[in-house]
């Protein structure tokens, strides 16, 4: 398992060394092409059945169960679409083309400047609502020769995400692909004297640099702001870095 130290200074750096090696989209008209296929057969059942009558009855209902199949598919991913534009009103995209890496932020929260975070953006009611990234450079090629996601997140969240002081908890870790990459995104909590942070951060390796995106509020607003923050991490994508993109 990896090695992550605070260092002295306020703000903790992540040491990585003598690591332990351990190691879904469904195209939109998958429904529409299911029910054209049910169309079809249901034609198909159609004209071999004209000597009966009553075949061909039931042959033309089967034939009104499709097309209304079909609509209602239709319609469903039009509502997904009208859903996920929606959606993305309220947030702001943010692409580096330096370090390679994008994600998006809620409208209304601003760019502040802290030491040793890459971005960060955060309400300007809310202090614990942020949404920050920090890199450090790797030799490794891959998250999972970190160690698994429940492993690295309890690593990151003790010696680098939480002050020593906080008492933290780990609530749940996974790991998804984007276009093969490899990401482990996990929830956390960590709890000072006066306040709970309720948090998501997700973390890849690529272009030689590890990469933390990390978001929260207080324990207090998760419930209302929960979806905003798995938008946030959920939006966090890393993209190879060449001479050309920083143009």
């Amino acid at each position: 398992m990896a090695t992550l130290q605070n260092s002295p200074s306020p703000h903790r750096t992540l040491v990585l060394n003598s690591f332990t090696k351990v190691q879904n989209k469904q195209s939109n008209s998958h429904c529409y092409r299911r029910s054209v296929s049910f169309l079809v057969r249901a034609e198909q059942a159609s004209s071999s059945s004209a000597c009966s009558p009553s075949q061909d009855r039931s042959g033309r209902r089967q034939v009104l169960a499709a097309g209304t199949i079909a609509s209602m598919a239709y319609l469903t991913n039009q509502h997904s679409a009208s859903f996920a534009a929606e959606k993305k009103k309220d947030f702001q995209l943010v692409t580096d083309k330096k370090d390679g890496y994008e994600f998006v932020y809620p409208f209304g929260w601003q760019e502040v400047s802290i030491e040793g975070q890459d971005k960060v953006f955060k309400d300007v009611i809310e202090p614990l609502e942020t949404a920050s990234v920090t890199l450090f450079p790797t030799v490794k090629e891959d998250i999972k020769e970190f160690g698994t996601p429940q492993e690295v997140a309890e690593t990151l969240i003790k010696k680098v995400l939480a002050p020593p002081t906080q008492k933290t908890k780990l609530i749940e870790a996974t790991e998804h692909e984007i276009d093969g990459k490899t990401y482990y995104t996990f929830e956390f909590m960590a709890k000072a004297p006066n306040y709970t942070r309720h948090a998501l951060s997700t973390i890849a390796v690529n272009n030689g640099k590890f990469y933390t995106l990390t978001t929260g509020a207080n324990e207090r607003r998760w419930g209302k702001m929960k979806d905003k923050l798995h938008t946030i991490v959920d939006s966090f994508k890393l993209f190879k870095v060449y001479e050309g993109n920083l143009s």
